[in-house]
């Protein structure tokens, strides 16, 4: 099934149709708003660090798209597991990921989340089963599929999801997983950040057939479109799909329509886009548009807003200042995980 709206009734365990969702409570509206800013903020810090040379190497920005990240967090459990692409400060924070470990890893310490060997492009966390960004354009997909693989061959109730953008949908990587996944029903919910540019080209430029949800159903796994600068229809089809999965229907897929504010990377200098549609976006930013519905409910004043965004920067300098005072990796550990240790023979 492919649609350009979530279906408003999904099929659970018993196969009863499921009521519509009713409106989340204002206290976990506000518990997304304050996910999404602190993301926005943190990236918003990066890029003036980023500027002043402390944190270097490649470094690919969120701003724009954090109603997916947020959204689908939400309808994960702590047992499932993510993989991530290498625009991931996003949907390392909104899985858990401390904001100091990955400041730390941005800036190359010890006592980053990768132990500031893996910078932007590689924050990884398996405690919180966050198997990592990946510089590769496609490269979770498979590792993604492996993860489910496991998970179907022992049992384990557990969801693997995997981001990808829409120029993954391109490379070969994406049809091998979509195709396997579904042919062994694989629990795994592919969420397809469609942004609109693979670095620098359109949609439209490198897709003959741009509603990707219709392509990717074409493998027979259920899939459909949602408005991904709407962090409540994020979650809601996110929580659909996941509940899909765990039925044990096989393989979801969500195409997230959303948008990134900035270019490419920090080196991109941006010139594919008119900026007047940089701008009609900027109209449908995620976090102004939840604010907005929590105003328009006289659940949020100007006061808790400004407290909230006090809370987000005080944490964010702390781990800004914690990232500085951190020691670099000793010379003598550099070679240590790239090798096997050597037993020695008894």
């Amino acid at each position: 099934m492919s649609t350009t709206d979530t279906p408003r009734k999904a099929k659970g365990r018993t196969g009863r149709a499921k009521a519509p969702a009713k409106r989340p409570t204002a206290a976990h509206e506000l518990a997304l708003l304050a996910s999404m800013l602190l993301i926005r903020r943190f990236e918003e810090r990066c890029v003036e660090l980023y500027s002043a040379a402390r944190i270097r190497g490649f470094m690919h920005l969120y701003i724009g798209e954090e109603a997916v990240a947020v959204g689908v967090n939400e309808a994960l459990t702590e047992q499932d597991a993510v993989v991530s692409t290498y625009r991931e400060h996003g949907h390392a924070l909104a899985r858990g990921v401390p904001a100091d470990a990955i400041m730390a890893e941005m800036f190359g310490k010890v006592t980053g989340c990768s132990r500031g060997r893996g910078g932007s492009m590689h924050l990884f966390d398996a405690r919180r089963r966050f198997y990592g960004g990946n510089a590769i354009v496609g490269g979770g997909l498979p590792l993604a599929a492996g993860l489910a693989l496991a998970d179907r061959m022992t049992g384990r109730d557990r969801v693997t999801c995997c981001f990808f953008g829409d120029g993954a949908f391109a490379e070969g990587e994406f049809h091998e997983t979509a195709n396997l996944a579904a042919l062994w029903r694989l629990p795994l919910l592919l969420v397809c950040e469609n942004n609109r540019y693979a670095m620098g080209t359109a949609l439209e430029r490198h897709e003959a057939q741009t509603d990707l949800a219709m392509r990717a159903a074409s493998y027979g796994m259920v899939s459909w479109a949602v408005d991904g600068m709407d962090v409540l229809a994020v979650e809601d089809a996110a929580r659909r799909a996941a509940e899909g999965v765990r039925a044990g229907t096989g393989p979801h897929f969500l195409e997230l329509r959303t948008y990134r504010f900035r270019a490419h990377s920090m080196y991109d200098p941006d010139r594919y886009r008119d900026k007047a549609e940089i701008e009609r976006w900027k109209e449908r930013d995620p976090i102004e548009r939840l604010t907005a519905r929590l105003r328009g409910h006289g659940e949020l004043t100007g006061e808790a807003l400004a407290a909230l965004e006090e809370r987000v920067h005080t944490e964010i300098e702390a781990a800004v200042e914690s990232a500085e005072q951190a020691p670099e990796e000793p010379v003598g550990d550099l070679l240590r995980f790239v090798t096997s240790p050597v037993e020695e023979a008894s």
